[in-house]
């Protein structure tokens, strides 16, 4: 695991004359995503998927309560398509400024509606996990089941005409168990959180899997129509589950 940091560094940033948030916001965190890239012997698959350029939605599985699933998602984006995605990411971690400021230089935004519209406008790459808090917060005796999938990423898509990329995380899964799911709804409605096994992260090996474009052939005004919508956003999730299914039966060793 042997990580050299002048190959690291390919932008040849002087790290003598570099800006202390330069150094919070980009270079550390880049360093400690590639020792956990080594750690995992994370593989790429299906990067060609990501368009060089122009807008396009990134619905990936979401696993392994800690988020790792969510940052190494996000580098590896960048790595392979030299663009910075815009992650859609929950509400709690906008709740202080102390927060939202590294959140946001790192690419994260908060997950609404016309966030994801707006970026995608704007010719970006967005990346939105359609089980929500219930795909990552799962208990680990339900792993690689996907969970019922939110529809806005597909009124997303339509209102915008960005296609939708459906991507497949192998790994997290098991890097992190996950006992039981609390529901907190005495309290704060809807919320969710997980009871965990364990804390730092066993080395299984992660894969990720970008499947090929989905271009949906609708007006902007079909976005209202809720029968289509959740008809695409199940076919979405059937095509997931089966291609994910395949791929944990071929798979011949998790830690090894």
């Amino acid at each position: 695991m042997k990580l050299n940091l002048k190959q690291l560094l390919a932008e040849k940033i002087d790290l003598e004359a570099a800006n202390p948030k330069l150094i919070f916001y980009k270079i550390l965190p880049h360093f400690i995503l590639e020792i956990m890239t080594k750690y995992f012997r994370l593989k790429i698959v299906g990067a060609e998927n990501i368009p060089k350029k122009g807008a396009a939605l990134i619905a990936p599985n979401h696993s392994g309560f800690a988020g790792f699933d969510v940052v190494l998602l996000s580098h590896h984006i960048q790595k392979v398509s030299q663009r910075t995605p815009r992650v859609l990411t929950h509400a709690l971690w906008f709740i202080t400024k102390g927060l939202s400021i590294p959140m946001n230089k790192m690419g994260f935004v908060e997950a609404t509606t016309p966030n994801g519209i707006k970026f995608l406008k704007k010719k970006q790459l967005v990346v939105l996990f359609p089980e929500g808090e219930h795909g990552n917060f799962k208990p680990s005796n339900q792993a690689y089941k996907l969970q019922e999938f939110k529809r806005g990423f597909v009124r997303m898509a339509i209102k915008t005409g960005a296609p939708i990329i459906p991507c497949l995380i192998i790994g997290a899964e098991e890097t992190h168990i996950n006992i039981t799911k609390l529901k907190l709804s005495k309290f704060l409605k809807g919320t969710v959180l997980p009871l965990p096994l364990n804390t730092i992260p066993l080395p299984a090996k992660w894969k990720i899997v970008f499947l090929k474009p989905i271009h949906l052939p609708y007006k902007p005004s079909k976005a209202n129509d809720k029968e289509l919508v959740h008809e695409i956003a199940s076919d979405i999730r059937e095509q997931m589950q089966r291609e994910l299914s395949n791929i944990i039966k071929k798979r011949k060793h998790i830690f090894l």
